[in-house]
């Protein structure tokens, strides 16, 4: 899933998009209710692009997490984030079987069946396409590949001396 803009925010409720960068702070609007504010620097500012799950083998990606859900549902909405935490981790369980059960807990969960409910109804779970992604990267390995060759010879230049120091060899 493409998140690059999607942000979540330490203490305030639900998902905001960027919207601008400003002078200390950025400005956000919220997904639900389109009001719009800023986030000063202090605030803990996440992207959703940056976030991970751990995994018993290595960190899973958010992207991927929502994936997994959107294949699971057909498309539609997952669980509701209010069930019992029993049938939120069976859920999750079923997404993510790896998941490390002492590092992940139900209110992160809760979070991440909630953000991607929110998504869904905003329709903003666009997933991204492997095929212009991996040809993007092809491309870029081939340009960097491929070092520039110069036929010119080069010249050495002379360091000029410190300041400070003398230009004289020692014993002179």
């Amino acid at each position: 899933m493409v998140l690059k803009d999607i942000l979540a925010i330490s203490g305030e409720p639900g998902l905001f998009k960027f919207v601008a960068q400003g002078k200390n702070a950025i400005i956000v609007e919220h997904l639900e209710t389109g009001k719009r504010t800023s986030a000063f620097s202090s605030a803990k500012v996440s992207s959703l692009e940056e976030i991970s799950v751990f995994t018993e083998k290595e960190d899973l990606p958010l992207g991927k997490v929502f994936d997994r859900i959107f294949e699971k549902e057909s498309g539609g909405s997952a669980i509701d984030s209010k069930v019992k935490p029993e049938k939120l981790k069976e859920y999750f369980e079923e997404i993510v079987p790896d998941y490390s059960r002492e590092k992940v807990y139900v209110s992160d969960i809760k979070k991440i069946v909630l953000w991607y409910n929110i998504l869904l109804k905003k329709n903003m779970l666009v997933k991204e396409e492997p095929e212009k992604k991996e040809e993007a990267v092809k491309e870029g390995e081939q340009k960097e590949s491929v070092p520039e060759v110069s036929t010119a010879p080069e010249k050495k230049k002379k360091k000029a001396p410190a300041s400070g120091t003398k230009s004289q060899k020692p014993g002179k």
